[in-house]
Protein backbone atom coordinates (compact mmCIF):
# COMPACT_ATOMS: atom_id res chain seq x y z
CA UNK A 1 0.00 0.00 0.00
CA UNK A 2 1.77 3.46 -1.16
CA UNK A 3 1.66 5.89 1.32
CA UNK A 4 -0.79 9.33 1.05
CA UNK A 5 1.07 12.53 0.20
CA UNK A 6 -0.42 15.32 1.46
CA UNK A 7 -1.46 17.68 -0.26
CA UNK A 8 -2.26 21.81 1.18
CA UNK A 9 -5.51 22.94 1.24
CA UNK A 10 -6.39 25.46 -1.26
CA UNK A 11 -7.42 28.81 -0.27
CA UNK A 12 -9.55 30.98 -1.15
CA UNK A 13 -9.66 34.04 -3.37
CA UNK A 14 -11.97 36.54 -1.26
CA UNK A 15 -12.08 36.41 2.24
CA UNK A 16 -15.05 38.75 3.86
CA UNK A 17 -14.02 37.75 7.42
CA UNK A 18 -11.53 37.36 10.09
CA UNK A 19 -10.76 34.17 12.14
CA UNK A 20 -11.86 33.64 15.51
CA UNK A 21 -10.99 31.53 17.85
CA UNK A 22 -12.93 28.45 18.14
CA UNK A 23 -14.61 26.44 20.79
CA UNK A 24 -13.32 25.52 23.20
CA UNK A 25 -13.63 28.14 25.88
CA UNK A 26 -13.30 27.97 28.97
CA UNK A 27 -16.54 27.00 31.53
CA UNK A 28 -17.26 28.82 33.64
CA UNK A 29 -15.21 31.87 32.20
CA UNK A 30 -16.38 34.88 30.38
CA UNK A 31 -16.61 33.66 27.03
CA UNK A 32 -19.10 30.20 28.03
CA UNK A 33 -21.99 30.95 26.68
CA UNK A 34 -25.03 27.80 27.50
CA UNK A 35 -26.95 27.94 24.25
CA UNK A 36 -30.40 26.30 23.30
CA UNK A 37 -31.51 24.59 20.73
CA UNK A 38 -34.64 22.34 20.27
CA UNK A 39 -35.70 19.15 17.70
CA UNK A 40 -38.61 20.40 15.64
CA UNK A 41 -39.17 17.49 12.94
CA UNK A 42 -36.33 15.45 13.62
CA UNK A 43 -34.37 18.74 13.45
CA UNK A 44 -31.98 20.67 15.55
CA UNK A 45 -32.72 24.26 15.20
CA UNK A 46 -31.35 27.28 17.44
CA UNK A 47 -33.61 30.46 17.51
CA UNK A 48 -31.46 32.80 19.69
CA UNK A 49 -30.08 35.41 17.66
CA UNK A 50 -27.35 35.53 20.16
CA UNK A 51 -26.74 31.48 20.92
CA UNK A 52 -26.90 31.52 16.78
CA UNK A 53 -24.10 33.94 16.44
CA UNK A 54 -21.89 32.40 19.09
CA UNK A 55 -22.46 28.61 17.29
CA UNK A 56 -21.61 30.09 13.92
CA UNK A 57 -18.18 32.06 14.90
CA UNK A 58 -16.65 29.79 16.94
CA UNK A 59 -16.49 27.01 15.11
CA UNK A 60 -18.85 27.61 11.97
CA UNK A 61 -20.95 25.46 13.70
CA UNK A 62 -24.51 24.58 11.30
CA UNK A 63 -25.91 26.72 8.80
CA UNK A 64 -28.49 29.31 7.98
CA UNK A 65 -31.72 27.69 6.64
CA UNK A 66 -32.31 30.88 4.62
CA UNK A 67 -28.85 31.42 3.92
CA UNK A 68 -26.27 29.91 1.73
CA UNK A 69 -23.97 29.27 4.59
CA UNK A 70 -23.67 31.77 7.26
CA UNK A 71 -27.05 33.21 8.72
CA UNK A 72 -27.69 36.38 7.23
CA UNK A 73 -30.44 36.57 5.38
CA UNK A 74 -32.15 39.53 5.09
CA UNK A 75 -35.39 41.11 3.04
CA UNK A 76 -33.56 44.25 2.30
CA UNK A 77 -33.10 44.96 -1.97
CA UNK A 78 -29.17 45.55 -1.99
CA UNK A 79 -29.72 48.07 -5.29
CA UNK A 80 -32.52 50.10 -2.77
CA UNK A 81 -30.05 49.78 -0.16
CA UNK A 82 -27.40 51.07 -2.51
CA UNK A 83 -29.40 54.28 -3.40
CA UNK A 84 -30.80 55.12 0.10
CA UNK A 85 -27.14 55.23 1.68
CA UNK A 86 -27.64 58.48 3.27
CA UNK A 87 -30.48 57.18 4.95
CA UNK A 88 -29.23 56.14 8.74
CA UNK A 89 -31.70 53.44 9.32
CA UNK A 90 -31.50 49.48 10.58
CA UNK A 91 -34.74 48.79 9.02
CA UNK A 92 -34.90 46.77 5.71
CA UNK A 93 -35.94 48.67 2.62
CA UNK A 94 -38.10 46.50 -0.23
CA UNK A 95 -39.81 47.86 -2.89
CA UNK A 96 -43.83 48.29 -2.79
CA UNK A 97 -44.22 45.07 -5.04
CA UNK A 98 -42.13 43.22 -2.87
CA UNK A 99 -44.36 44.46 0.43
CA UNK A 100 -47.51 43.89 -1.69
CA UNK A 101 -46.59 40.05 -2.06
CA UNK A 102 -46.08 39.69 1.50
CA UNK A 103 -49.20 41.09 2.31
CA UNK A 104 -50.68 38.37 -0.18
CA UNK A 105 -49.03 35.54 1.75
CA UNK A 106 -50.31 37.30 4.55
CA UNK A 107 -53.46 37.32 3.40
CA UNK A 108 -53.34 33.69 2.08
CA UNK A 109 -52.68 32.86 5.95
CA UNK A 110 -55.65 34.58 7.28
CA UNK A 111 -57.84 32.87 4.88
CA UNK A 112 -56.71 29.57 5.66
CA UNK A 113 -57.45 30.19 8.94
CA UNK A 114 -61.28 30.58 8.21
CA UNK A 115 -61.75 34.18 8.31
CA UNK A 116 -64.00 36.21 6.08
CA UNK A 117 -62.72 38.35 2.72
CA UNK A 118 -64.31 40.91 5.41
CA UNK A 119 -62.46 40.78 8.25
CA UNK A 120 -58.75 39.63 6.26
CA UNK A 121 -59.16 43.11 4.36
CA UNK A 122 -59.95 44.87 7.38
CA UNK A 123 -57.19 43.64 9.64
CA UNK A 124 -54.60 43.52 6.71
CA UNK A 125 -55.43 47.44 6.01
CA UNK A 126 -54.87 48.41 9.76
CA UNK A 127 -51.56 46.25 10.41
CA UNK A 128 -49.89 47.27 7.12
CA UNK A 129 -51.30 51.11 7.45
CA UNK A 130 -48.37 53.87 7.35
CA UNK A 131 -46.40 53.97 11.20
CA UNK A 132 -48.37 55.91 13.34
CA UNK A 133 -47.73 56.07 17.18
CA UNK A 134 -49.68 54.25 20.05
CA UNK A 135 -51.73 57.45 21.14
CA UNK A 136 -53.42 57.30 17.48
CA UNK A 137 -51.60 60.28 16.26
CA UNK A 138 -51.38 60.58 12.56
CA UNK A 139 -48.35 59.62 11.33
CA UNK A 140 -45.59 61.19 11.85
CA UNK A 141 -41.94 60.91 10.64
CA UNK A 142 -43.22 58.08 9.00
CA UNK A 143 -41.78 58.15 5.59
CA UNK A 144 -38.77 59.47 3.83
CA UNK A 145 -38.64 62.00 0.55
CA UNK A 146 -36.03 61.62 -2.14
CA UNK A 147 -36.08 65.31 -3.78
CA UNK A 148 -33.70 64.45 -6.79
CA UNK A 149 -31.24 61.82 -8.48
CA UNK A 150 -28.68 62.47 -5.65
CA UNK A 151 -29.19 59.56 -2.98
CA UNK A 152 -27.95 61.98 -0.62
CA UNK A 153 -30.68 64.29 -1.04
CA UNK A 154 -33.41 62.39 0.99
CA UNK A 155 -35.79 63.39 3.80
CA UNK A 156 -37.11 60.70 6.62
CA UNK A 157 -39.41 61.81 9.37
CA UNK A 158 -41.31 64.32 6.88
CA UNK A 159 -44.64 66.15 8.67
CA UNK A 160 -47.90 65.67 6.62
CA UNK A 161 -50.09 68.30 6.83
CA UNK A 162 -52.32 68.62 9.66
CA UNK A 163 -49.90 67.23 12.15
CA UNK A 164 -47.41 68.68 14.49
CA UNK A 165 -44.22 67.45 15.76
CA UNK A 166 -41.04 69.27 17.60
CA UNK A 167 -38.31 69.37 15.65
CA UNK A 168 -35.43 67.18 16.73
CA UNK A 169 -37.73 64.61 18.44
CA UNK A 170 -37.09 61.08 17.44
CA UNK A 171 -40.04 57.69 17.50
CA UNK A 172 -39.14 54.33 16.10
CA UNK A 173 -39.63 50.96 15.79
CA UNK A 174 -36.90 48.13 17.25
CA UNK A 175 -36.40 45.94 14.32
CA UNK A 176 -37.66 42.33 15.32
CA UNK A 177 -39.36 42.91 18.27
CA UNK A 178 -42.48 42.80 19.69
CA UNK A 179 -44.94 46.17 19.00
CA UNK A 180 -46.69 46.17 22.24
CA UNK A 181 -45.06 47.06 25.46
CA UNK A 182 -42.06 48.01 23.91
CA UNK A 183 -40.53 51.34 25.26
CA UNK A 184 -39.23 54.58 23.58
CA UNK A 185 -35.95 56.09 22.29
CA UNK A 186 -34.64 59.25 21.01
CA UNK A 187 -31.09 59.27 18.97
CA UNK A 188 -29.59 61.74 17.47
CA UNK A 189 -28.68 60.88 13.73
CA UNK A 190 -26.51 64.00 12.74
CA UNK A 191 -26.97 67.97 11.69
CA UNK A 192 -29.55 68.93 9.51
CA UNK A 193 -28.91 70.31 6.19
CA UNK A 194 -31.58 71.84 3.93
CA UNK A 195 -32.16 70.85 0.41
CA UNK A 196 -31.73 73.45 -2.47
CA UNK A 197 -34.83 75.09 -3.39
CA UNK A 198 -36.24 72.98 0.00
CA UNK A 199 -36.63 72.68 3.56
CA UNK A 200 -35.87 69.06 4.23
CA UNK A 201 -33.11 67.42 6.16
CA UNK A 202 -30.73 64.98 4.96
CA UNK A 203 -30.29 63.19 8.36
CA UNK A 204 -33.59 62.87 9.66
CA UNK A 205 -34.31 61.24 13.13
CA UNK A 206 -35.18 57.26 12.22
CA UNK A 207 -38.14 55.26 13.47
CA UNK A 208 -36.60 53.31 16.16
CA UNK A 209 -39.06 52.24 18.83
CA UNK A 210 -42.91 52.42 18.89
CA UNK A 211 -45.82 51.48 20.67
CA UNK A 212 -48.49 50.37 17.82
CA UNK A 213 -51.87 49.26 19.10
CA UNK A 214 -52.66 45.81 17.97
CA UNK A 215 -56.07 43.82 17.84
CA UNK A 216 -56.41 40.43 19.23
CA UNK A 217 -57.01 39.35 15.58
CA UNK A 218 -53.43 40.73 14.49
CA UNK A 219 -51.73 38.67 17.60
CA UNK A 220 -53.18 35.56 16.80
CA UNK A 221 -51.65 35.29 13.52
CA UNK A 222 -48.53 36.78 13.99
CA UNK A 223 -47.64 35.46 17.32
CA UNK A 224 -43.63 34.68 16.92
CA UNK A 225 -41.25 34.37 19.96
CA UNK A 226 -40.57 37.83 20.68
CA UNK A 227 -36.49 35.75 20.94
CA UNK A 228 -36.95 35.39 17.24
CA UNK A 229 -34.58 37.84 15.20
CA UNK A 230 -37.02 39.27 12.04
CA UNK A 231 -37.82 42.87 10.86
CA UNK A 232 -41.30 44.00 12.27
CA UNK A 233 -41.01 46.69 10.26
CA UNK A 234 -39.73 47.70 6.98
CA UNK A 235 -39.32 51.23 4.77
CA UNK A 236 -41.46 50.63 1.70
CA UNK A 237 -40.08 52.36 -1.74
CA UNK A 238 -43.23 54.19 -3.23
CA UNK A 239 -44.21 56.83 -5.44
CA UNK A 240 -46.53 59.85 -4.95
CA UNK A 241 -47.12 63.03 -7.40
CA UNK A 242 -45.96 66.11 -5.47
CA UNK A 243 -45.38 69.99 -7.17
CA UNK A 244 -41.53 70.79 -7.73
CA UNK A 245 -42.79 74.10 -7.01
CA UNK A 246 -45.98 74.53 -4.88
CA UNK A 247 -45.69 78.37 -5.27
CA UNK A 248 -46.11 78.64 -8.68
CA UNK A 249 -49.75 79.15 -10.56
CA UNK A 250 -52.03 76.86 -11.01
CA UNK A 251 -51.66 77.36 -15.00
CA UNK A 252 -48.22 75.60 -14.64
CA UNK A 253 -48.99 73.59 -11.35
CA UNK A 254 -49.84 70.54 -13.82
CA UNK A 255 -46.50 70.87 -15.73
CA UNK A 256 -44.31 70.69 -12.59
CA UNK A 257 -45.80 67.81 -11.02
CA UNK A 258 -43.38 65.11 -10.56
CA UNK A 259 -43.36 61.85 -8.65
CA UNK A 260 -41.59 61.61 -5.61
CA UNK A 261 -39.93 58.36 -4.30
CA UNK A 262 -40.83 58.09 -0.72
CA UNK A 263 -39.62 55.20 1.54
CA UNK A 264 -42.85 54.84 4.00
CA UNK A 265 -42.47 52.60 7.28
CA UNK A 266 -44.84 50.27 7.62
CA UNK A 267 -45.29 46.52 9.85
CA UNK A 268 -44.11 43.62 7.90
CA UNK A 269 -46.92 41.45 7.00
CA UNK A 270 -45.30 38.27 6.59
CA UNK A 271 -42.34 38.10 8.62
CA UNK A 272 -39.74 35.20 7.76
CA UNK A 273 -37.31 34.09 10.60
CA UNK A 274 -33.90 32.62 10.19
CA UNK A 275 -32.47 29.88 12.31
CA UNK A 276 -29.38 27.84 12.74
CA UNK A 277 -29.73 24.09 11.69
CA UNK A 278 -27.08 21.95 13.04
CA UNK A 279 -26.83 18.75 11.57
CA UNK A 280 -27.13 15.77 14.26
CA UNK A 281 -23.36 14.74 14.69
CA UNK A 282 -22.88 18.83 15.70
CA UNK A 283 -25.58 19.16 17.89
CA UNK A 284 -24.15 15.88 19.58
CA UNK A 285 -20.32 17.09 19.38
CA UNK A 286 -21.63 20.76 21.15
CA UNK A 287 -23.54 19.04 23.72
CA UNK A 288 -21.47 15.81 24.44
CA UNK A 289 -17.78 17.26 23.83
CA UNK A 290 -17.85 21.19 24.47
CA UNK A 291 -20.46 21.05 27.14
CA UNK A 292 -21.82 24.48 25.76
CA UNK A 293 -25.67 23.93 23.93
CA UNK A 294 -28.60 22.52 25.38
CA UNK A 295 -31.44 20.41 23.04
CA UNK A 296 -35.39 20.64 24.12
CA UNK A 297 -37.75 18.37 22.74
CA UNK A 298 -41.03 20.45 23.93
CA UNK A 299 -39.87 22.03 27.33
CA UNK A 300 -37.68 19.00 28.49
CA UNK A 301 -33.94 18.92 27.66
CA UNK A 302 -32.60 15.77 26.82
CA UNK A 303 -29.65 13.90 28.73
CA UNK A 304 -26.77 12.90 26.72
CA UNK A 305 -27.97 9.12 27.04
CA UNK A 306 -31.59 10.23 25.61
CA UNK A 307 -29.98 12.25 22.77
CA UNK A 308 -27.22 9.26 21.48
CA UNK A 309 -30.48 6.83 21.40
CA UNK A 310 -32.94 9.66 19.71
CA UNK A 311 -30.50 10.57 16.66
CA UNK A 312 -29.50 6.68 16.72
CA UNK A 313 -33.32 6.29 15.72
CA UNK A 314 -33.14 9.56 13.36
CA UNK A 315 -30.46 8.65 11.40
CA UNK A 316 -29.37 4.78 11.47
CA UNK A 317 -25.81 5.18 11.04
CA UNK A 318 -25.58 8.18 13.41
CA UNK A 319 -23.58 6.50 15.41
CA UNK A 320 -20.33 5.45 12.83
CA UNK A 321 -20.94 9.16 11.50
CA UNK A 322 -20.69 11.29 14.96
CA UNK A 323 -17.40 8.61 15.28
CA UNK A 324 -16.07 10.28 12.43
CA UNK A 325 -16.94 13.80 13.15
CA UNK A 326 -15.75 13.40 16.45
CA UNK A 327 -12.61 12.58 15.29
CA UNK A 328 -12.04 14.83 12.96
CA UNK A 329 -13.00 17.77 15.02
CA UNK A 330 -10.45 16.30 18.03
CA UNK A 331 -7.98 16.69 15.01
CA UNK A 332 -8.68 20.42 14.20
CA UNK A 333 -10.67 19.64 11.05
CA UNK A 334 -13.89 21.24 10.54
CA UNK A 335 -16.39 18.96 8.91
CA UNK A 336 -19.38 19.74 7.06
CA UNK A 337 -22.26 17.76 5.68
CA UNK A 338 -20.95 16.10 2.85
CA UNK A 339 -24.13 14.94 1.16
CA UNK A 340 -23.71 17.42 -2.28
CA UNK A 341 -20.44 15.14 -2.97
CA UNK A 342 -21.93 11.53 -2.55
CA UNK A 343 -20.10 11.65 0.68
CA UNK A 344 -20.54 11.69 4.68
CA UNK A 345 -18.33 15.00 5.76
CA UNK A 346 -16.07 17.15 3.96
CA UNK A 347 -12.80 18.13 5.79
CA UNK A 348 -12.10 22.28 5.94
CA UNK A 349 -9.34 23.93 7.02
CA UNK A 350 -9.93 26.70 9.77
CA UNK A 351 -13.62 26.62 8.16
CA UNK A 352 -15.60 27.11 4.90
CA UNK A 353 -15.11 31.20 4.78
CA UNK A 354 -11.42 30.70 4.10
CA UNK A 355 -10.71 27.64 2.46
CA UNK A 356 -12.18 25.29 0.30
CA UNK A 357 -12.76 21.68 1.44
CA UNK A 358 -9.85 19.40 1.29
CA UNK A 359 -11.04 15.75 1.43
CA UNK A 360 -14.43 13.94 1.44
CA UNK A 361 -14.70 11.30 4.05
CA UNK A 362 -17.19 8.10 3.96
CA UNK A 363 -16.80 6.59 7.56
CA UNK A 364 -17.67 2.96 8.27
CA UNK A 365 -18.13 1.03 11.44
CA UNK A 366 -15.99 -2.34 11.13
CA UNK A 367 -14.27 -5.01 13.55
CA UNK A 368 -10.68 -5.91 14.00
CA UNK A 369 -10.47 -7.74 10.28
CA UNK A 370 -12.22 -4.90 8.82
CA UNK A 371 -15.11 -7.32 8.36
CA UNK A 372 -18.74 -6.05 9.02
CA UNK A 373 -22.04 -5.22 7.32
CA UNK A 374 -20.97 -2.49 5.69
CA UNK A 375 -23.28 1.09 5.18
CA UNK A 376 -22.18 1.98 1.53
CA UNK A 377 -20.72 -1.24 -0.38
CA UNK A 378 -18.62 -0.05 -3.47
CA UNK A 379 -18.08 -1.77 -6.66
CA UNK A 380 -14.96 -0.64 -8.34
CA UNK A 381 -17.41 1.43 -10.58
CA UNK A 382 -18.92 3.44 -8.16
CA UNK A 383 -15.65 3.59 -6.50
CA UNK A 384 -14.30 4.87 -9.58
CA UNK A 385 -16.96 7.77 -9.87
CA UNK A 386 -16.96 8.56 -6.44
CA UNK A 387 -13.27 9.20 -7.15
CA UNK A 388 -13.67 11.43 -10.03
CA UNK A 389 -16.40 13.40 -8.98
CA UNK A 390 -14.13 14.11 -5.64
CA UNK A 391 -10.75 14.80 -7.97
CA UNK A 392 -13.14 17.33 -10.49
CA UNK A 393 -14.29 19.45 -7.60
CA UNK A 394 -10.34 19.57 -6.52
CA UNK A 395 -10.69 17.28 -3.49
CA UNK A 396 -9.38 14.09 -2.05
CA UNK A 397 -11.28 10.65 -1.58
CA UNK A 398 -10.88 9.67 1.90
CA UNK A 399 -12.37 6.02 3.71
CA UNK A 400 -12.73 6.35 7.32
CA UNK A 401 -12.64 3.01 8.92
CA UNK A 402 -13.93 2.63 13.00
CA UNK A 403 -12.75 -0.24 14.20
CA UNK A 404 -14.35 -1.46 17.35
CA UNK A 405 -13.00 -5.04 19.64
CA UNK A 406 -14.95 -7.90 18.32
CA UNK A 407 -15.76 -8.52 21.92
CA UNK A 408 -17.58 -4.95 21.90
CA UNK A 409 -21.34 -5.81 22.50
CA UNK A 410 -24.59 -3.69 21.63
CA UNK A 411 -25.24 -2.80 25.42
CA UNK A 412 -21.47 -1.07 25.10
CA UNK A 413 -23.12 0.71 22.09
CA UNK A 414 -25.80 1.85 23.37
CA UNK A 415 -23.49 5.18 25.04
CA UNK A 416 -21.35 7.09 23.62
CA UNK A 417 -18.54 5.96 26.27
CA UNK A 418 -18.28 3.05 23.44
CA UNK A 419 -16.26 5.73 21.41
CA UNK A 420 -12.87 5.00 24.37
CA UNK A 421 -12.21 1.42 22.59
CA UNK A 422 -12.64 2.70 19.11
CA UNK A 423 -9.55 3.00 16.64
CA UNK A 424 -9.47 4.99 13.40
CA UNK A 425 -8.21 3.72 10.02
CA UNK A 426 -7.76 6.90 7.10
CA UNK A 427 -7.04 5.48 3.62
CA UNK A 428 -7.19 8.26 1.06
CA UNK A 429 -7.72 6.81 -2.67
CA UNK A 430 -6.10 7.89 -5.62
CA UNK A 431 -6.74 7.30 -9.10
CA UNK A 432 -3.16 5.34 -10.59
CA UNK A 433 -2.60 6.99 -13.77
CA UNK A 434 0.25 4.86 -15.63
CA UNK A 435 2.06 7.28 -17.71
CA UNK A 436 2.63 9.13 -14.21
CA UNK A 437 3.84 5.50 -12.77
CA UNK A 438 6.51 4.83 -16.01
CA UNK A 439 7.45 8.69 -15.63
CA UNK A 440 8.68 8.00 -12.29
CA UNK A 441 9.93 4.40 -12.83
CA UNK A 442 12.25 6.03 -15.57
CA UNK A 443 13.91 8.60 -13.66
CA UNK A 444 14.43 6.15 -10.69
Amino acid sequence: MAEAVFHPPRRKRRVFESYEAPFPVDVGGKDFRLCQAEIINNNVIVRNPEDIEQLYNKGYFGKGILSRSRPVFSISDPLLVAKWRGVNTNMPIITSQKYQRRVQWAKSVLQEQGLDDSSVTKILENYTKPFSRGDGAEPAGDSCTRGGPNPGNTELGRKPAGTQSPEGQNGGSEEGGDAAGSGSRDQDLGDSREMAGESCHRDPPVLRDCEVKQSPEQRAWEGMDSRECAPEYVLVQEEEEGSSCPEDDSTHAQENLVKKEVLVCRKNPFRIFEYLQLSLEEAFFLVYALGCLSIYYGEEPLSIVKLWEVFSEVKPDFKTTYMAYHYFRGKGWVPKVGLKYGTDLLLYRKGPPFYHASYSVIAELVDDNFEGSLRRPLSWMSLSGLNRTTANASKELMLCYLIRPSDMTAEEMSTPECMKRIKVQELIVTRWVSSRERSEQEEL
